[in-house]
């Protein structure tokens, strides 16, 4: 029997505390990260898939001549090379990410054997979210919804939504080749 749960194995200093040590509970719905593209908009990825958030300076990121405009480059992650790209150019041919900056936020996504480096322009932070609570918002444009899994609305007066990335479409999308 763990002894941990079990209110008679405090003692007298920590009884009147007692509800607060047995009632931690977990959060509601999954780990998400939030960022931000160069176009502004906010998206977030399951921490699930990410291998590492890194902040390299854009030197470390060599470029690769006759290579799709997505990508910026290849990085040495860890002694293994791996691809960078311009996540928001990547998913709706906005302007190109700004590499004039003493860093560049970089996610590093896995599935499997597969990894890439997805560049964007800021890193907020981690959120629970849930994934039955995300709707698909009919606005969402054609070249963006085959990598949502669904949006969360952030700000309903502004109609700003949080979309929900899905990394194994993006990893596995033939849009690398283009």
């Amino acid at each position: 029997m763990s002894r941990v749960g079990n209110p008679d194995y405090l003692t007298e200093e920590y009884q009147d505390r007692a509800p607060e040590f047995q009632e931690l509970q977990n959060p509601a719905g999954e780990l998400y990260l939030r960022f931000y593209v160069a176009s502004g908009r906010e998206f977030a990825i399951s921490a699930a898939g990410i291998r590492e958030v890194i902040s390299p300076s854009p030197e470390r990121i060599t470029p690769v001549p006759n290579t799709s405009p997505i990508l910026l480059g290849i990085l040495n992650f860890r002694g293994q090379p791996v691809w960078v790209a311009d996540l928001g150019h990547f998913l709706d041919n906005s302007a190109p990410l700004s590499t004039d900056r003493s860093e560049i936020p970089v996610i590093v996504i896995e599935d499997h054997e597969a990894m890439v480096g997805l560049a964007v322009d800021r890193v907020v932070g981690t959120n629970w979210l849930e994934l039955d609570k995300a709707q698909m918002v009919s606005t969402v444009q054609d070249n963006i919804a085959p990598f949502l899994k669904g949006e969360w609305s952030v700000d309903e007066e502004s109609s700003r939504t949080l979309g929900l990335l899905d990394q194994v479409t993006i990893l596995r999308s033939a849009r690398w080749a283009t």
